[in-house]
């Protein structure tokens, strides 16, 4: 059962669990149970040396440069509510974020952790969307529901050269998960550069049955004025050479207009559903829309929650990256953009394309 406000107050058989560094299996009557032998990394433990264990003692972990840190490791069923962590936000693509369903070796989710967030560009960015939710300072929150039936791991993989301390909080609940329910995908991507003359591609290869629930792209643009007049294409169930749905701008996928303008300033904005932020306004005061400097960098996000797309057999979802040149003519664009594609589907899944290596992902 998925709760909105309307129907919180229902009874349900649901068990509610919760795993975190003071509890790391979400054992029932297992939190505040951490040892100062067993806690993997104690700044709190020796703060809590006088009051003992029951008190705080493990609130976060060290996952050591080049290491993978196992998250949660859990049986089903039951389908995971909220995922909350947090760490040092310049390092958001450092951390990697897997998440694995019912035994499947190859991730269903696979991003850094930063950009699942819709966060990107080496800074942290409030985002007040429904299912992603990040708040002063970088605290970064998940409310996808992602159903399984018999198991779930989730991992993070510390990519940097550098040991680094982890905060997470993984809520999640034993449950019943009926035959329709959906597995919760989602893959990053980044071009950098966009090839001249082709259209980024968010997902491709897409096999099996679901719907596409969102998008969020982190975008620089490499050349002078405006970038955003590229169309959102999503091929589907059978589509080759046309797609079934196309956009009119990249702004009006993200519900905007005109360029984000509004009195001669590129306007930044978080709604439950789409949002806009631009990362470094302070770098071009009082230019419009049409007038933007290479360099300028963006994040955008879309969430399909009241219209999703929905597929029986394949997908692709690709974004047109157009700019203007003289004489009024459209100007392909070759501009740094990345993003992370949401979606449910069926297992099992096609195996994502190798994760790019720290230099691909880097921010310079």
């Amino acid at each position: 059962m998925y709760y909105e406000l309307g129907n919180i107050f229902k009874a349900s058989n649901a068990e509610s669990r919760s795993i975190t560094a003071e509890n790391p299996t979400g054992e029932k009557g297992r939190g505040s149970t951490a040892t100062f032998e067993t806690t993997l990394y104690n700044p709190s433990a020796n703060a809590a040396r006088e009051l003992g264990v029951g008190w705080k003692l493990s609130p976060c972990v060290l996952v050591k440069a080049g290491e993978t840190f196992t998250v949660m490791d859990n049986e089903g069923p039951g389908v995971i509510r909220h995922m909350w962590f947090t760490m040092a936000w310049q390092f958001h693509r450092d951390f990697i974020l897997r998440i694995y369903w019912d035994g499947d070796s190859n991730p269903s989710v696979e991003c850094p952790l930063g950009d699942f967030f819709c966060n990107s560009w080496k800074q942290s960015q409030n985002i007040l969307s429904l299912p992603i939710n990040v708040n002063p300072h970088s605290g970064l929150n998940c409310y996808f529901p992602m159903p399984f039936k018999k198991h779930a791991r989730i991992t993070i993989t510390n990519d940097s050269p550098f040991d680094r301390s982890l905060y997470y909080t993984v809520n999640y609940t034993l449950e019943p998960v009926g035959d329709e329910s959906l597995y919760f995908h989602a893959q990053w991507r980044r071009k950098n550069p966009v090839p001249f003359g082709e259209f980024y591609t968010l997902i491709d290869g897409v096999q099996g049955r679901g719907q596409y629930v969102g998008t969020f792209m982190a975008w620089q643009q490499n050349n002078n004025d405006w970038w955003g007049e590229g169309e959102i294409l999503m091929f589907m169930d059978g589509d080759k050479k046309h797609p079934t749905i196309i956009g009119t701008g990249t702004e009006d996928y993200f519900g905007g207009a005109w360029g984000f303008e509004h009195e001669g300033f590129s306007e930044s904005f978080s709604a439950p559903y789409m949002g806009y932020i631009d990362v470094q306004p302070e770098q071009k005061p009082g230019y419009t829309g049409h007038n933007l400097h290479a360099g300028s960098r963006f994040v955008m996000y879309r969430f399909h929650i009241c219209d999703p797309v929905f597929f029986k057999s394949d997908l692709k979802v690709q974004m047109q990256c157009i700019g203007w040149r003289d004489g009024g003519r459209y100007l392909p664009l070759q501009d740094d953009v990345s993003s992370v594609a949401y979606w449910y589907q069926t297992l099992p899944h096609a195996p994502f394309p190798p994760f790019p290596c720290r230099d691909l992902r880097e921010i310079i």
